[in-house]
């Protein structure tokens, strides 16, 4: 039976423009996934190793033509809209279950300071949560192990019991072999349908 939600963030709730983010990154940057210095750049900076000011100032090394600003507006382009229904089903959900339910998130500072800024119901959304944990604060992402050992010990919670919501393949994968129950949410899918048409795996 499932006790615990493991919920994603980014393309679960708000979506993402990944594919023209990743245009913009590769025609300023080049091809980062052939790069592994600023792979590791960027492994730090979302597992809260670096700061923002030192992030900026590293990534503008590789593109002097940018300007700082230029650089976090373009890093935070990623970040499209936020459908409030979404929210609405979370607290429905909420109201209506005894599920403990838990926010596990690869996301930076800029981004989040960014929602923060823009989502005028970012604190009704994170009220929803009896955990809400961000990759740069607690310096552990996904798909690392780590990441869910330290959630299941901290709330003291069984992998068998709970079910983890993610749209990476990658992260469906490592949650699996440490015996979580998941769902992969592909892009024809929306997290409100975790009831009535997943239902099942809520048993």
């Amino acid at each position: 039976m499932i006790k615990t939600l493991i919920f994603d963030f980014g393309d679960v709730f708000i979506n993402l423009n990944k594919s023209n983010f990743n245009k913009q990154m590769y025609n300023v940057f080049g091809d980062i996934s052939k790069n592994q210095t600023l792979l590791n750049l960027l492994n730090d900076y979302e597992t809260g190793n670096i700061n923002t000011e030192a992030f900026v100032k590293t990534l503008k090394k590789y593109n002097n033509s940018f300007s700082e600003d230029s650089i976090i507006k373009l890093w935070n382009s990623i970040i499209a809209d936020f459908p409030y229904y979404r929210v609405e089903f979370l607290k429905n959900l909420k109201a209506t279950s005894d599920y403990k339910m838990i926010l596990l998130s690869n996301t930076n500072e800029l981004h989040i300071n960014f929602i923060k800024e823009h989502v005028s119901f970012f604190n009704e959304f994170k009220s929803c949560f009896d955990k809400f944990y961000l990759s740069h604060e607690i310096k552990l992402r996904k798909p690392n192990k780590e990441i869910f050992h330290f959630v299941l010990k901290s709330n003291n919670i069984s992998a068998e019991e709970t079910l983890f919501i993610d749209d990476t393949l990658e992260h469906i994968n490592t949650a699996s072999k440490l015996n979580i129950k998941t769902w992969w949410l592909k892009q024809n899918e929306d997290i409100t349908s975790l009831v009535t048409v997943k239902n099942n795996l809520l048993c």
